[in-house]
């Protein structure tokens, strides 16, 4: 398992306060053989009947030395899941 971001709970908490509902903590999807993890899975339910919102939430803090290669990780991190 890896490890939670810094701002971790706080994101959690800031989504449940603004009425999401989180369904994964993380949220583990599989494409062909290679398992992905992202931070948290969430969804909003626009009404009774209607189909819900579903987001895929990543959390970065860039408290490193170095901000720039931080935010080189996290893209390339974002790249991989998205051609995926």
């Amino acid at each position: 398992m890896s490890a939670k971001d810094f701002f971790h709970n706080a994101v959690k908490l800031a989504l449940e306060k603004d009425g999401w509902l989180i369904t994964d903590d993380p949220l583990i999807f599989i494409v062909d053989t290679i398992e992905f993890r992202l931070d948290l899975g969430v969804e909003r339910l626009l009404g009774a009947e209607k189909e819900g919102e579903k987001i895929a939430v990543e959390i970065k803090s860039f408290l490193g030395k170095s901000a720039i290669s931080e935010f080189h990780t996290a893209l390339g991190q974002t790249l991989i899941t998205v051609l995926f």
